[in-house]
């Protein structure tokens, strides 16, 4: 396409449109995530975390909407089929299947920590070539940051720290809340005579 937004630069619209190209890929993934945790979440906290994602999959989903229409507006083509955000993006898959909910909710807190940083860094990136742009992360992010502390609060202690503290991967965030003090160790099981 030839065109961008009306004064300005077409240089800068197409920074930011790959900028937005990142988000996109990230919210998409964001929202497959949230899906696979919410089919594979177990344990007794199971409806609360599972009745709890499916907002925030429509939420994180419409968001990635806006960002690929704000890319068009741009000027820009935006890329939403799943090879390609494979091949461009920086991350793994999450990693974690059939878990607790509070080891998932811990590993999530991660991705999220992931997410809400990149959003915040697009903030920057964005304040002189495009203001508009810059609006929409900002009001993503307060989205995604309300969605962080409702997955927290599942984690912290009354202390204020979280259990998870500390955890620099998926799988040691799950494993971190399964060998929390206070928490009691599973009981063996035992054979029984017949």
């Amino acid at each position: 396409m030839s065109f961008t937004i009306p004064s300005m630069d077409r240089s800068d619209a197409g920074d930011v449109a790959v900028l937005l190209q990142d988000r996109l890929n990230a919210l998409t993934d964001l929202h497959l995530t949230l899906k696979h945790v919410h089919w594979n979440v177990v344990g007794p906290h199971f409806i609360g975390v599972h009745e709890m994602l499916d907002p925030q999959v429509d939420a994180v989903r419409l968001m990635a909407d806006t960002v690929a229409e704000r890319i068009a507006t741009l000027g820009f083509e935006p890329i939403g089929v799943p090879g390609a955000l494979v091949r461009a993006r920086s991350w793994d898959d999450y990693s974690i299947n059939r878990a607790g909910a509070i080891e998932h909710l811990a590993a999530l807190n991660l991705v999220y920590d992931g997410i809400i940083s990149d959003h915040r860094a697009a903030i920057n990136e964005t304040e002189d070539p495009d203001p508009v742009t810059q609006d929409m992360l900002i009001g993503q992010s307060a989205q995604l940051e309300r969605f962080q502390w409702f997955i927290r609060a599942h984690l912290e202690r009354s202390s204020g720290d979280l259990i998870s503290e500390g955890a620099s991967s998926e799988p040691e965030a799950a494993e971190s809340v399964s060998k929390s003090p206070g928490k009691k160790p599973a009981k063996k099981a035992t054979k029984k005579a017949r």
